[in-house]
């Protein structure tokens, strides 16, 4: 089974660089393509997060939205604005970018649609990571997090080698990834059917990708976090660059393939980490976003346009969950799984004809 033959971006041989007058058109229409989808993306953001902000149970007028933004005390609505719903949106949007960065960064560096953190395990390492620290140890924010990195690096490094160094990445990595995501899954069922059933309701809710605990503190950890892994995440992006060209010639120009691949993958996995253990794991973001930020760049890999497009698709799983049903508040992991599932059997039904 090969995934590979019918990926949309599988590199196989060197990409020929148009030149000369047609060339250099071609480049500045991507160009402005990009630019363009950054700036509506942006703007998408900035909406949703509005948005999450302003409605609730409780909906202000625009005047008193104003009025607790700049500080000033409403009865009933500033604590709900400023400590509930703020927090939400500006978690929904770090976790939402850090989960896109990292699946462009996955997809690109194995040449694989498939080869997002959340399809392959390394989410659900984190998971099992964090929740067993949760459940057993207690712990909380930046101790929380560093779990959470330590089980998704270390599934990493094994996903890593089993693919020969990135160098395999068809239908053996992905059945790999299945495997894992089960023995993880069933690591965390363990735990949550020994433990206080308190603690195994919040672990359960937590488990589902959920925004409603978010807090300031959980947005400085969390931000911290990406302030230390995004610069990284853009060096080991322009390395991938080079490793488009193939890894013989990557080599041939003194690139070092094996190093990169394994700094990019320490980087990526650390995205999806710090993410999952602050929100939990909201699942096929990471997948989502890198296949959205490729086909907004023209079929180019696209980083910056991935976590735009996975801060989109947080934000606007958190707002409909929380609008659409009434009473009951649906967690944007939920949402985001009912999105992505079709997609994901669409691509594995179109590598499955490919063989």
């Amino acid at each position: 089974m090969s995934t590979s033959a019918a990926l949309p971006f599988s590199d196989h041989t060197a990409p020929q660089q148009p030149t000369g007058p047609d060339g250099r058109s071609r480049r500045s229409k991507r160009r402005r393509r990009r630019l363009l989808s950054v700036l509506v993306l942006s703007v998408l953001v900035l909406a949703l997060v509005v948005a999450i902000a302003f409605f609730g149970t409780r909906v202000p007028t625009v005047g008193q939205f104003w009025r607790v933004l700049t500080g000033e005390r409403v009865p009933g609505l500033t604590f709900q604005i400023l400590e509930d719903r703020l927090p939400r949106a500006v978690v929904g949007l770090l976790a939402g970018a850090a989960l896109g960065f990292s699946g462009s960064l996955f997809q690109t560096m194995l040449r694989n649609p498939l080869a997002s953190p959340d399809v392959i395990g390394i989410t659900g390492a984190a998971s099992a990571a964090a929740v067993t620290g949760k459940l057993v140890w207690g712990t909380q924010g930046w101790s929380m997090t560093l779990l959470a990195f330590a089980g998704a690096v270390g599934v990493g490094v094994v996903m890593f080698l089993l693919s020969g160094s990135g160098r395999r990445t068809g239908g053996r990595l992905i059945v790999s990834g299945i495997a894992i995501a089960a023995a993880t899954g069933a690591l965390v069922d363990h735990l949550l059917s020994r433990t206080d059933i308190r603690l195994a309701s919040d672990a359960l809710l937590w488990l589902t990708g959920s925004l409603s605990a978010s807090s300031w503190e959980r947005v400085t950890v969390l931000g911290l976090a990406l302030l230390v892994l995004l610069p990284l995440g853009a060096v080991g992006a322009r390395s991938l660059r080079l490793l488009e060209l193939g890894d013989d010639l990557a080599t041939a120009l003194g690139t070092d393939v094996r190093r990169n691949r394994l700094f990019v993958l320490v980087v990526a996995s650390g995205l999806a980490a710090a993410a999952t253990s602050i929100t939990g794991p909201i699942v096929f973001v990471a997948f989502l976003g890198g296949l959205t930020g490729r086909a907004l760049a023209g079929g180019r890999p696209s980083p910056t346009l991935a976590a735009l497009s996975g801060a989109v698709l947080v934000l606007a799983a958190e707002l409909l969950g929380s609008l659409a049903f009434g009473d009951i508040r649906m967690p944007a992991g939920v949402i985001t799984g009912i999105l992505g599932a079709p997609v994901l059997l669409v691509l594995l039904t179109r590598a499955g004809s490919s063989r």
